[in-house]
């Protein structure tokens, strides 16, 4: 399907009045339209001043970030993935997203953030070995002991700020409470453990979550750290809680099966690989136009569907981006510029390591 573009004049797409988020690739400030809360997914009240706005972007993130920044203006959503982060959106539940490597399972994330204004994504990268734990904080606390003995001639260990040493993770930063909710972004969730999902259940329910080693000190309002850049937050009692759920979007490449007690608490997205037309759109906006490669661009995007759909070959948009930009560097010019083009940028995924 074509992604919704246009004025307003333009002819409306079925249930486009409800959308926050529009696929338009143009920031808005959308977000504001958002309907409260369900009852049912309400979290904690705070005052005005106690709420936070997300960190705007430094010249130092977005050179950081470059990548993923153009990777987000370039995105052509459809009208399933908007209808489907909409609905994420309104009933403040996780995104659960499937596809096959490199279809833009995470990238869809980094647009509906820029689209709408949310601050940097926050990322959660899953490894076999990831806990929960992982994701709301880390503790250094050896740090602090070695610090402590180092400084136990001067002041008393127990008055050493544990700020210093605490650092929110992604998931923990997502819930603190924002202005406008954060988006988090939990890469590769087929490769947790088995445990993992179900320990995300809870925080997911709650949106909330306890920090022991604050909670131990006492009541009072301590500051730690974030996952954002230089990000900085106050924690009070040893409590975080949201204000409202962020949008947790959840990748994953379909190799394992998840409990049907968090499948029902996720939005589900299966995302299909892009069709010719939102190639074309996807390469014109990465690479722009270019005239003299246009033949060149046709006939790498024909090739790139035929291996899919003939060969079954596992292949990723960037594979073709980056064959596209070698072919306008001349390797498509001549038989054996073609074939490392052919042999090596589109080899698949699934391929040997011959």
């Amino acid at each position: 399907m074509n992604s919704p573009q246009g004025s307003n004049e333009e002819s409306a797409l079925p249930g486009e009045d409800w959308w926050i988020y529009r696929g338009s690739r143009m920031p808005h400030d959308g977000i504001e339209d958002l309907p409260d809360t369900p009852a049912w997914r309400a979290f904690g009240t705070f005052d005005e001043d106690e709420l936070l706005m997300p960190p705007a972007d430094t010249p130092a993130v977005t050179d950081r970030r470059l990548g993923r920044t153009q990777q987000a203006e370039a995105f052509q959503a459809d009208v399933k993935d908007i209808q489907l982060v909409n609905l994420a959106l309104h009933l403040r539940r996780p995104l659960l997203i499937t596809g096959k490597p490199g279809v833009g399972k995470s990238t869809l994330a980094y647009a509906v953030a820029h689209e709408l204004g949310l601050g940097p994504v926050l990322r959660w990268s899953i490894t076999s070995r990831s806990t929960l734990r992982d994701g709301l904080y880390v503790y250094d606390a050896i740090g602090r002991l070695h610090d402590a003995g180092l400084k136990s001639s001067k002041r008393p260990s127990r008055n050493l700020a544990i700020g210093k040493y605490l650092r929110l993770g992604p998931l923990g930063t997502a819930l603190l409470p924002w202005r406008r909710p954060r988006v988090l972004l939990i890469d590769e969730i087929d490769k947790c453990d088995v445990d993992l999902p179900n320990d995300l259940l809870n925080v997911f329910e709650e949106g909330e979550y306890t920090i022991p080693e604050l909670s131990r000190l006492g009541p009072g309002r301590r500051q730690v750290m974030t996952s954002d850049q230089d990000g900085k937050a106050i924690i009070k009692d040893g409590r975080v809680g949201c204000a409202q759920f962020p949008l947790v979007v959840l990748t994953s490449n379909g190799e394992r099966e998840f409990p049907t007690a968090f499948l029902r608490r996720c939005v589900r997205l299966k995302v299909q690989p892009p069709d010719e037309k939102r190639l074309a759109a996807m390469v014109a906006a990465h690479l722009g136009g270019n005239i003299e490669t246009e033949s060149a661009r046709t006939e790498l995007i024909a090739e790139f569907l035929r291996r899919q759909r003939e060969e079954g070959a596992v292949l990723a948009n960037d594979q073709l981006l980056n064959a596209l930009l070698m072919a306008e560097r001349g390797l498509w010019r001549h038989d054996p510029g073609r074939k490392i083009i052919q042999d090596v940028l589109l080899r698949s995924l699934s391929d040997g390591h011959d």
